[in-house]
């Protein structure tokens, strides 16, 4: 026979279970993951000290449990300053689409705009090798910070054979799109491409371009862009992993979700 169950749906906090091998500090997470599902937080979430009080343990018990919600972005905050909820991402990109970050950022209803940090022709000797070119053929080099609604969203660096892509030096691209860029000035469109995306934490100087607290992941995009049968992009995109979000749907064939 077994015991009553215990309720889900009842707000505030549980309290922990010091008889448990659970740490105390998982037990928090746990508990401070099912509270904000449950929608307790939509005003404020509460402090460190807030916290001390209501589960009965330690500051460090709290930082360890605060720390998890961070890496799992559940919360956004350094450690020491109140956290607060991350909410859904901004900006949300289909996978298995050649996709623009300027028409995803104009598709969520945000204003555009890029910071252009340099833009040059210059030798890349591990880019080269990436297009199957020589490793002293000349390259177009792009370098942005890409903004959405005035604030950092990512940080993009773009590879492109001269030959092809010098005239887009004379571009402006504060308000422009790169690939319609390339397809007006160049006569080149891009026909399709192989994309590695990756959850990294940014650099020191990364953080600070992006705007981002210490301890939040990016995803790093890297992106090897077909114009049809020659390889003709590379292209390495950190995007801030709390304002970017990737879907994708999918069919199983010859059975369902149960079946696996």
């Amino acid at each position: 026979m077994t015991g009553p169950r215990r309720r889900t749906d009842v707000p505030g906090p549980r309290a922990v279970d010091r008889e448990l091998a659970a740490p105390l500090w998982e037990q928090v997470r746990a508990d401070l993951t099912r509270r904000v599902q449950g929608g307790e937080f939509s005003d404020s979430f509460p402090g460190e000290f807030a916290l001390v009080d209501e589960y009965s343990v330690s500051r460090h018990t709290v930082r360890e449990a605060l720390r998890g919600l961070r890496e799992t972005g559940v919360v956004s905050g350094e450690r020491g300053r109140t956290s607060r909820l991350t909410g859904p991402a901004e900006i949300d990109q289909e996978m298995g689409t050649l996709y623009s970050l300027f028409s995803a950022v104009s598709a969520a209803g945000q204003s555009q705009r890029s910071i252009v940090r340099l833009r040059d022709i210059r030798a890349d000797a591990v880019v080269a090798e990436k297009l199957s070119l020589e490793a002293s053929t000349p390259l177009f080099y792009l370098e942005r910070l890409r903004l959405a609604s005035d604030r950092p969203l990512a940080l993009d660096r773009v590879w492109m054979p001269a030959e092809a892509a010098s005239p887009l030096l004379e571009v402006d691209f504060t308000e422009t799109a790169l690939y319609e860029q390339l397809r007006h000035r160049c006569g080149i469109t891009l026909t399709g491409g192989n994309e590695h995306l990756r959850a990294v934490l940014p650099t020191p100087a990364e953080l600070v371009l992006l705007d981002m607290p210490a301890g939040v992941a990016a995803f790093a995009i890297e992106r090897l862009g077909f114009e049809g049968g020659r390889l003709f992009e590379w292209r390495h995109t950190l995007v801030r992993g709390d304002r970017f979000a990737v879907s994708a749907e999918f069919t199983l064939p010859g059975g369902s979700l149960a079946d696996r």
